[in-house]
């Protein structure tokens, strides 16, 4: 019997945990940070110990929900890669989104090719400075090198533009994405 109660009490928390899951769904990475802390805070419960964050400790845990969503990760927004990457010129931002809407956004926004309205849609959300010829962007960061024209206005970023984004920034950064100082002359 006591058997059954455990197995009870593990059911109705994995029945908690695809709740939570299924409100957070749909939010983007400093809003669920949001939530949880809320939460934490008015449940006045103490923060998880150990390494896990809020995030990874729901994350960490869905993983071991058989009936729930098949894993739980923190959904990175264009915000979240613009600050990793730290691009400083609109040609390396250009890049940095062309390279989000085709490997890292949610299914639904995914797409091959960017024209200047995807610029400035996701150069808002980043909170990046737009620049002073939106409609020059995108010809200008292809001039760079980072894009081939695909017509109409359209634009796909090239590998030259891919190892930019995913090896070559943030500029200055190391192997374990740590910036380096600039050595003084």
């Amino acid at each position: 019997m006591a058997r059954k109660t455990r197995r009870g009490g593990a059911d109705r928390e994995l029945s908690a945990i695809n709740v939570i899951l299924e409100a957070l769904d749909g939010l983007e990475g400093e809003a669920i940070q949001r939530v949880l802390d809320y939460v934490v805070g008015r449940l006045s419960i103490g923060r998880p110990t150990g390494t896990l964050s809020p995030v990874a400790s729901v994350a960490a845990i869905a993983k071991q929900v058989p009936s729930g969503p098949p894993s739980f990760a923190r959904q990175v927004s264009i915000k979240d890669l613009k600050e990793q990457k730290s691009p400083t010129a609109a040609n390396q931002m250009a890049a940095v989104v062309a390279y989000y809407l085709s490997e890292v956004a949610p299914e639904a926004e995914r797409k091959d090719s960017i024209n200047s309205a995807d610029l400035e849609k996701y150069f808002k959300q980043a909170r990046f400075k737009l620049p002073k010829s939106l409609a020059q962007a995108l010809p200008n960061a292809a001039q760079a090198g980072y894009f081939d024209s695909v017509g109409s206005g359209m634009y796909r970023l090239n590998p030259v533009g891919y190892n930019l984004v995913v090896h070559g920034l943030p500029r200055g950064a190391d192997e374990s994405g740590k910036v380096r100082a600039k050595k003084k002359k």
